[in-house]
């Protein structure tokens, strides 16, 4: 039955009115593992040496020190990345398939997660260092890393726990943050723990199991989870809430794009996926603190910094156009609406948060005038480049989003992260930085900045013609874009 479940998802993909597009994705998906899995697999040499030679630490304390760290991490990165293990199973629920078959089928999917596997690379070499070069226990060092092994599935598990209950999760990454903090000024010694925690899986026999047993928890408790939501009316249902009229007098004015910028701030204000990408996005703000403060003294780097604080309102909200609309899309797209209005409606919410996000970078000053004008000539780039870079790219993302989700759902809901956002995020990165460093190699670093600074006036002034452009193409994407959002 597992394989015929299997069977239908390769069909659904191949079968896909998208299948051209997925199937770019997919590949563009794997060089990307590829990429990882050989980071993953190079990176406990150079752990090992560098805690040996450089630091003159024995490896597995070093690890164990800090381990905690890279266990928060990945809880967080997997809250917003990791596919919940679902599939599209409504029409299953008709068939002659037991909901538990189903269950187990979704749940044993987890285990292929590359966010799983991928950490196998780290550890199997480690552990060979550890035995063959080390000298350690060969029968500790299994225990070792068969406990770290569970830490990770233990984090598969409690994802699917912690679905949707964003209060949980940011309580718990400002936990992490905080003592992080406390242990850095030494007023606590969270690493310390760190270490005598993990550090007892190699020297003490049994402690080990303690995760496999956390582990096994998790899973009985997220197979139930999942288990009591396989309803079409209660897990699967669309969620309902009272409907409340809205309006911003001041918009009216502006016709058909101030009916448009209306309903956005509506989507913003009530819509759970919608406040989720405006919290990420006042996240990315912040985001230059690490690495305008000395540690980078990469001018690409700060670069890159520049554009994410500038622009992350731009990327969370504006490469899903048209897709924050596609619950009602095909209604939209029968009322005659005028493309141009709608789409001229999403770039200046776009463009007001590049702004915000400007004034609001303004504290970056404290780090330097050479800091401040690099975040003023991305954003200013980001105003008159990327904006329509974003909206171009939201052309051809046909992922539909839930709205009353702010992160996961079972069965027909899905993944509001798409990696194609990831894919449509290199135009936006690797243009200002060929712009970049085609200029300071010939004028210097200032000249590289301001030239950033007047291709985005200059773009903002050339918005009619790049607009007439940008409409073309979604009017080509029309129909396959409706396409898609029917399938979901």
């Amino acid at each position: 039955m597992y394989l015929r479940l299997l069977s239908l998802e390769i069909k659904s993909f191949f079968r896909s009115p998208q299948f051209g597009t997925n199937l770019a994705v997919k590949i563009l998906a794997a060089f990307g593992i590829v990429y990882f899995a050989l980071v993953f697999l190079a990176m406990p040499f150079l752990f090992f040496k560098v805690s040996t030679e450089e630091l003159g630490m024995e490896p597995l304390r070093l690890f164990s020190r800090f381990f905690i760290y890279y266990w928060a991490l990945d809880l967080v990165i997997r809250y917003f990345v990791q596919q919940m293990p679902t599939q599209n199973i409504k029409p299953f629920l008709t068939q002659n398939i037991t909901k538990t078959k189903v269950v187990n089928y979704t749940v044993l999917k987890t285990f292929l997660s590359a966010f799983n596997w991928l950490n196998l690379l780290f550890l199997i070499p480690f552990a060979g260092l550890l035995i063959f070069d080390a000298g350690l226990s060969p029968v500790s060092v299994v225990m070792f890393i068969i406990g770290i092994i569970f830490v990770f599935y233990f984090n598969n598990f409690l994802n699917i726990l912690l679905n949707g209950k964003d209060a949980v999760l940011w309580v718990v990454a400002a936990a992490v943050i905080i003592l992080g903090a406390l242990d850095y000024y030494g007023i606590i010694h969270l690493t310390q723990f760190s270490e005598k925690f993990f550090y007892s899986f190699y020297e003490t026999r049994g402690v080990f199991l303690i995760p496999v047993f956390l582990t096994a928890a998790a899973a009985f408790f997220a197979h139930k989870n999942i288990k009591n939501n396989f309803y079409l009316d209660k897990g699967l249902e669309l969620k309902k809430a009272e409907g409340k009229t809205e309006n911003i007098e001041f918009l009216n004015r502006f016709g058909v794009t101030g009916t448009f910028i209306n309903n956005d701030v509506r989507l913003l204000k009530r819509s759970k996926a919608a406040r989720s990408a405006l919290l990420m996005s006042i996240a990315f703000l912040f985001y230059g603190l690490f690495l305008f403060n000395g540690a980078y003294k990469s001018d690409f780097m700060q670069l890159f910094a520049a554009i994410f604080v500038t622009g992350g309102f731009m990327m969370m909200f504006g490469q899903r156009v048209p897709a924050w609309d596609s619950s009602y899309y095909p209604l939209m797209m029968t009322q005659n609406v005028p493309y141009r209005q709608y789409l001229k409606a999403k770039w200046s919410i776009i463009v007001l948060g590049i702004f915000i996000s400007l004034i609001l970078s303004v504290f970056y000053l404290y780090f330097g005038m050479e800091i401040w004008l690099t975040v003023l000539g991305a954003g200013l780039y980001n105003l008159g480049v990327n904006s329509y870079v974003t909206l171009l790219a939201g052309a051809y993302n046909k992922q539909a989003i839930d709205l009353n989700s702010s992160a996961k759902s079972f069965g027909g809901g899905k993944n509001n992260f798409n990696i194609k956002i990831l894919l449509l995020l290199i135009p936006q990165l690797l243009l200002p930085m060929a712009v970049y460093a085609l200029v300071k190699s010939f004028a210097g670093q200032l000249p590289a900045v301001a030239a950033l600074g007047i291709l985005g006036i200059i773009g903002f002034f050339l918005r009619d013609r790049i607009f007439a452009f940008i409409v073309k193409v979604y009017k080509n994407e029309k129909y396959s874009t409706l396409t898609a959002f029917k399938k979901v």
